[in-house]
Order: C-alpha cells, then sequence, then structure tokens
C-alpha cells in the first residue's frame, strides 16, 4: 500500500463513520501531491467531494477530516485552503518509509496480480491489410496498442493481444493479381506491366520468385479461375511472415491473428446477423441519398438494415450488397461478436485515424450484440510525419509509397522508435525526426530516461558489495531527496490511472520526469558535496541514498518495461 492510498483509506472510513453511511459515493476522493510543494506533502478533495452528498459546507467536512488526520502520527500539520482543499504535512522522516516497498517488490511495485477466473480484456492493434510491408503509422498503433496491453496486464487484467487479418474482399484479390505478374516476370516473360490499381511495391517481385519456386509453370497461361485462390494464399501467408517478423523486431508478440477469411467461411456473419435479426435490430429499408452531390450510380433500393441509430449511430447500416453478399460492416459485425463471445469482457481497438468515421457503427453493433453500453472503447492513434533535420524522409525503395517500419527501425533501432511514439497522446499528430531523436542530449527524452538509468546504475556498482536497504531512509530530508521520493511512490496511482484511461503515454511522461528529478539530484551532488550519494565517513546516509537510487532504478526499468524499452545499465 502507497502512502496515497493509506490516506485515502484513512480519510473514506473516518467519513462513513462520521455520517453513518455506507452509502456514500467516495470513488473521486483522491489523496496526491499538492501543485505547488509550499502547500504540503500531500492534498485531499474529499470535503468537496462529499459535501453534497451530506448537506454540509465543504470547509465543515474539512474542518472535521483535519482533526482526525492531525491525530495520526506521521502528520505535522494539517491546513484548509480554498473552497475545501486538504494540505497535509507530513514528519520528517516519513517519505523515506516509502522506499521500503518499493526496495521489496523491485520492478514490481505496483503491480497487481489478476485473479485466476478474470475475463481478458481484448486489445485488437495493427490490424493492416496483409498488401503490404506495414509502414510508420502501423507502428504507432503498434507500440500504443502493445504498451496499453503492458500496463492492463501489470495493472491486474488479464490480456489478449489480437491482429485482424482482413484476408477477404477486394484488396486481397487484388494482390493476388500483382503478385502473379511478378511471378510471370520470375518465370522470364517478358513486356510484364503492373497496370493502374494493382499494387507496384518492389516487395512483391521476392513474393513472385517464392511463387515460381514453389509452382513452377504449372499457372502460366492459366485462366484466373485456375491460380487465384492458390496464389491468393501464398502471398497473404508471405506478407504475414513479412508482418510477424517486423513486428518481432519491434518487441510486439499477438496471442491471436483472426482471419476475416476464416469467419465469413465458417458462416459466422450470418449467425450474427440471425442475432441482431432475433433481437429485433435488423429491417429491410430504404437508406436516405447521401448528403451534397450525389454519386452517378445512386438510385434508392431496398436493403437489409442494422438500426444503428437505435444506438447512438448517425443512420442506419447496410448488411448486405445488391448482390445478396456481405458487406464489409456485416462481418465485422460478426468479427466482434466472436471477440465479445471469447472474452465476455471489454474489447479494445486501436486503429488508424482513417478509421475515425468508423467508431460509432461499431460502437452501435457491440452494444446491440452484448446490450451494455461501454463494451468496445476505440482508440484512434493519428498520423505520424518522419523527417530528418526537419526534412520530409524519402520514400522507402522497397515498398515504392511510403516509409516501412523496417527502414525506420533500421535508422534509429526498435527502442528509440517505441518511446518517441509515445511521447504524444494516440490522438495527437506527431513528428518523428531521424537527427533528434537519435542525438545524445537531455532533448531526445529516450536518452534522457535511458541515460538516468545508466547513471543508478553506475552509483549503485560504485557501492557493490552492500546490502541495500530502507534502514536509514529517514535521514532523506533534502528536498531534491524528497522529490524523487514524492515522485516514485506515486508511481502505484500513476500506472493504475494510466490504464483506467487507456493513456501509456503516461508512463512516458512520468519517466521523463522521473529522469529529471534524478539529473536534478545528481547535479546538486556536484554541486554540494554534502548531497552526494557516497558520503565518506557516514555509513548511514550513503545506506540511505543507496535506497534512493536502487529505488529509483527500479521503478525506471518497471516503467520502460512497460514501454518494451531497454533500461541500459552504460551508455
Amino acid at each position: 500500500m502507497s502512502i496515497f492510498s493509506d490516506f485515502q483509506k484513512d480519510i473514506i472510513l473516518h467519513c462513513t463513520q462520521s455520517f453513518a453511511s455506507d452509502a456514500l459515493d467516495t470513488s473521486k476522493i483522491v489523496v496526491e501531491l499538492p501543485r505547488d510543494e509550499k502547500h504540503g506533502d500531500l492534498s485531499t478533495n474529499a470535503a468537496m467531494v462529499l459535501a453534497k452528498q451530506v448537506g454540509k459546507p465543504p470547509r465543515e467536512i474539512a474542518s472535521m477530516l483535519a482533526d482526525s488526520l492531525s491525530a495520526r502520527d506521521d502528520v505535522s500539520a494539517v491546513d484548509i485552503a480554498g473552497p475545501g482543499f486538504i494540505n497535509i504535512t507530513l514528519t520528517a522522516g516519513r517519505w523515506g518509509q516509502e522506499l521500503g516497498p518499493i526496495l521489496s517488490a523491485k520492478q514490481d511495485y505496483g503491480r497487481i496480480e489478476a485473479p485466476a477466473h478474470a475475463s481478458p480484456i481484448n486489445v485488437e492493434f495493427v490490424s493492416a491489410n496483409p498488401t503490404g510491408p506495414l509502414h510508420a503509422a502501423h507502428a504507432r498503433g503498434a507500440i500504443f496498442g502493445d504498451a496499453l496491453a503492458n500496463v492492463l496486464d501489470f495493472t491486474g487484467h488479464k490480456v489478449v493481444r489480437e491482429y485482424y487479418i482482413n484476408d477477404a474482399g477486394a484488396q486481397v484479390d487484388t494482390l493476388a493479381r500483382s503478385a502473379y505478374l511478378r511471378y510471370l516476370q520470375a518465370l522470364g516473360e517478358p513486356d510484364i506491366t503492373i497496370g493502374e490499381g494493382l499494387y507496384p511495391g518492389a516487395y512483391l517481385i521476392e513474393v513472385g520468385e517464392a511463387l515460381c519456386d514453389e509452382f513452377g509453370d504449372q499457372f502460366r497461361g492459366q485462366p484466373e479461375d485456375v491460380w487465384l485462390a492458390p496464389v491468393r494464399s501464398f502471398t497473404i501467408d508471405r506478407m504475414l511472415q513479412s508482418i510477424k517478423s517486423d513486428l518481432e523486431k519491434l518487441g510486439v508478440k499477438m496471442d491471436i491473428y483472426s482471419s476475416e477469411r476464416a469467419l465469413v467461411d465458417s458462416g459466422m456473419v450470418a449467425d450474427a446477423i440471425s442475432q441482431l435479426e432475433r433481437d429485433g435490430h435488423v429491417y429491410r429499408g430504404v437508406l436516405e441519398p447521401p448528403k451534397g452531390q450525389l454519386p452517378e450510380d445512386w438510385e434508392p433500393r431496398e436493403q437489409l438494415l442494422f438500426k444503428a441509430t437505435d444506438f447512438g449511430d448517425d443512420i442506419d447500416r447496410p448488411l448486405q450488397k445488391s448482390d445478396g453478399s456481405w458487406t464489409y460492416f456485416a462481418s465485422d459485425v460478426a468479427y466482434h461478436m466472436d471477440k465479445y463471445r471469447r472474452t465476455s469482457g471489454p474489447l479494445i481497438n486501436v486503429w488508424g485515424a482513417d478509421h475515425g468515421g468508423y467508431v460509432k457503427r461499431m460502437q452501435a453493433a457491440t452494444k446491440a450484440l452484448s446490450g451494455k453500453d461501454d463494451v468496445l472503447d476505440v482508440r484512434l492513434c493519428q498520423l505520424v510525419s518522419l523527417l530528418d533535420k526537419g526534412k520530409p524522409v524519402k520514400m522507402s525503395k522497397r515498398a515504392g509509397t511510403f516509409v516501412t517500419l523496417s527502414d525506420v527501425m533500421d535508422a534509429v533501432g526498435a527502442d528509440v522508435m517505441r518511446f518517441i511514439m509515445l511521447t504524444r497522446r494516440n490522438d495527437q499528430t506527431l513528428e518523428f525526426d531521424y537527427a533528434k531523436v537519435t542525438e545524445k542530449s537531455r532533448e531526445n527524452p529516450v536518452f534522457y530516461v535511458q541515460y538516468a538509468h545508466a547513471r543508478a546504475c553506475s552509483v549503485l556498482t560504485q557501492n557493490a558489495g552492500q546490502d541495500v536497504t530502507a534502514a536509514q531512509a529517514g535521514k532523506l530530508t533534502d528536498i531534491h531527496e524528497l522529490r524523487v521520493i514524492k515522485h516514485l511512490a506515486s508511481w502505484p496511482s500513476l500506472v493504475m490511472s494510466a490504464s483506467k484511461s487507456h493513456e501509456p503515454h503516461r508512463i512516458c511522461f512520468y519517466l521523463i520526469e522521473l529522469a529529471g528529478l534524478f539529473h536534478g539530484l545528481w547535479t546538486a551532488g556536484r554541486e554540494n558535496p554534502a548531497l552526494r550519494f557516497i558520503v565518506e565517513n557516514d555509513e548511514e546516509l550513503t545506506s540511505a541514498r543507496m535506497a534512493l537510487v536502487q529505488s529509483t532504478a527500479y521503478i525506471l526499468q518497471s516503467g520502460l518495461r512497460l514501454l518494451s524499452v531497454t533500461p541500459l545499465e552504460e551508455m
């Protein structure tokens, strides 16, 4: 239990006893560090949260709580500020006690084990069409989704990482036709032209050669209905091998790869639509014409429609095409039904920003299928601008139209790529400048954080052979030391907030701030010998500071590993 949860529990218990009510909503009571450290060590909003519920002025409640808190042995002063904030000042040496639990738990400080029978959370991310290599925008979604899964796992959730393979529909037929032309090239056919609408990337040259090795010339001159299915299957497998290889280099490992084609072939789409029909969520009708200028081929016609507007969408959505085949939306409905049946728990989708218009309809579908309002959370990842010294990076020679994920990893490494991609919220655009993200300066956040860890390791190495305990941690009273301890102690609540909000970038921001505080402590020691980590002729103070350094190293390691970034010991 951290100092924050300890005080929160004490405050809530006192409130429920004082107001003789177990029905108080105390969920919004927080205990945190004050924004201004001059206001004390801890601050709580409890009085303002409870005022309306108990019918008393906030400052009256705050006064009551202040009396209770003042009775604690570890509190030296309690002040009431503004409309009813309670600011708490702790006794000297109290913060040092927070190092004990960190040293005991090590990198698992703040971790919560998932209950044995907990329903898993399904996190679906990347899910790029298997029509080419992964590119930089895919990388952002992959890193965000994987870091989020790590954070959820750390905070007591079972997690399933899933990739949905869009291997049905027109795009994979186009892929097969493109690969077939590369196959003919590999056979030595002259004058092969990759026509408009096909995939021109050079990555398919290797696929064409592999097709030639696998099938010889048996498909040469054959009609499309003979070669389309085997070429399509072979090419998709090759593309998936490439995708999985890139994800592995990035440090991402999926638990499940789900196939759209297998879903359709199994009859699950029809099953999902039948469920919607049984529940009264489907009807035959005519949609309103699209707004703006009408397409030339648009005509009103009766269709099978899902009542999406009953569940918060803007319009009802078609489930069948004019030829009777299912729409892409119908397949996605079936896929989400399958995911929900497998987990019975929350679903999280990580999509590119270009899928923003698809969010409402899928949330409507999951509401209809599950009967719950909050089953599906969709996180959209905005675009990434790749630069080198401020200038746009040229397109990949291999892909032809974009910069591949593999190219970026070759240029900067997976660690840098992962960390920098999380230095912005997922819904904000990101500029990724090769020159800036590889420079060794405090302006480069990944270097700044890894250097803090390397510095901590260096100090611990100098004092190797000594047991590190928190027995003397009460001696840590300098403001620079206390700032680091306070930040370390806030780790469990920070990582929990990142988990609840589905915002792994908070981990990145936390680590940058912790690194800054530790570097500040290091600098203070250079300027003032009394603040150095190893103090000659004072073993107790040295022991206390080793406890602080080791605790910092543990939390830096824990945070970096949640981001799947290597905590370097030397730089």
